[in-house]
C-alpha cells in the first residue's frame, strides 16, 4: 500500500527547472532511494515533501492527506521525520536533550503545566524519557547519553540526528545522505540500522544517497534522477545498468563494478 504519493511534481527557480514532472510512490515498510549526480533534484524533492518549497505543479499525498494543504510545521504531526545533509543539532545540549526535541509532536501538556511541572507534565516527561532511552539503546548511544554534541565526533553526531528523527516515532523517515562523511565501518553500521528501522520498527524509509554500496544493501526500490527528471526506477541493479543512468554519470561520476559511486 502506498504511504507517500508524488504525482507530476514540478518546481522552478526562475528559469531553472529543479524538479521536472516527477512521480513516485513509497510503499509502507519499504526503503526507497533517490540517486543521481549533484544537482539532480534529490534533496529538492525532500524539501518539497517537508513543505519548505511550494511546487509549481503536481500533488503530494501522505497517508491519505494532502501535504500541499499543510505548512512545514504541520508536516511532522503526520508522522514524517527527516535528517539533513548538514547536521542540524543543538551543540550546547546533550545527546539526551537533543533526542527529547524529537518528542515535541507528542507533547500534550501546555506551557503553564510545564512551568509548574504539574503531575500531568511529570507523567508525560517520564513517557518521553522512556521513549528516548529506547532510541539510545537501539542506536548504541549509551556512552554519549549525557555528553554535549559540540564535543562529539562527526560520525556520532550523524547517529544522534538519526536518533532524534526516530524519537518522533515517524511513519516515514527521510534520510538525506546518511552515509556522507562516514567511514567504511560507520557506513556499515548505518546500513544495519536502516535495515532494523525497516524490519523491527516497521518504519518506511526514503533516502538520498551517493554511496551505491549502501543503496544496494538496503533499498527495495531506487529512482535515478538527472537535471530534475526521472531516468529509471527499479531495483538497485536494474537502475545501475540502465543506459540512461550510465550516460548521466559519465563525466560527473562513475558507477564502479563493486557498486559504489565516486562523485
Amino acid at each position: 500500500m502506498s504511504l507517500l504519493e508524488i504525482e507530476n511534481i514540478t518546481l522552478r527557480f526562475g528559469g531553472l527547472v529543479a524538479v521536472d514532472n516527477v512521480s513516485l510512490t513509497v510503499n509502507e515498510g519499504e526503503v526507497f532511494a533517490l540517486v543521481g549526480p549533484n544537482g539532480a533534484g534529490k534533496s529538492t524533492i525532500f524539501n518539497l515533501i517537508s513543505r519548505f518549497y511550494d511546487p509549481a505543479e503536481g500533488r503530494i499525498r501522505f497517508d491519505g492527506n494532502d501535504l500541499l494543504a499543510r505548512t512545514a510545521d504541520q508536516v511532522p504531526s503526520f508522522g514524517i521525520a527527516r535528517t539533513f545533509q548538514n547536521i542540524e543539532l543543538f551543540e550546547q545540549a546533550t545527546v539526551l536533550q537533543n533526542l527529547l526535541v524529537g518528542r515535541h509532536r507528542h507533547r500534550k501538556t501546555g506551557m503553564l503545566s510545564n512551568i509548574i511541572f504539574s503531575p500531568k507534565a511529570y507523567s508525560e516527561e517520564l513517557r518521553h524519557r522512556a521513549a528516548v532511552e529506547e532510541v539510545i539503546e537501539f542506536l548504541n548511544l549509551q556512552p554519549y547519553r549525557d555528553k554535549y554534541i559540540g564535543g562529539l565526533p562527526y560520525g556520532v553526531r550523524k547517529v544522534v540526528e538519526l536518533g532524534r528523527a526516530l524519537a518522533s516515532e515517524p511513519k516515514l523517515l527521510l534520510l538525506d545522505e546518511p552515509a556522507s562523511g562516514l567511514s567504511v565501518e560507520e557506513t556499515q553500521d548505518m546500513a544495519f540500522w536502516i535495515e532494523d528501522i525497516q524490519t523491527q520498527m516497521g518504519v518506511s524509509v526514503m533516502m538520498v544517497e551517493h554511496d551505491m554500496g549502501l543503496v544496494s544493501a538496503v533499498s527495495n526500490r531506487v529512482m535515478a534522477l538527472s537535471d530534475g527528471k526521472e531516468l529509471a526506477t527499479g531495483t538497485a541493479a536494474e537502475v545501475q545498468s540502465h543506459p540512461a543512468v550510465i550516460e548521466a554519470y559519465l563525466g560527473t561520476s562513475e558507477i564502479s563494478k563493486t557498486g559504489t559511486s565516486r562523485t
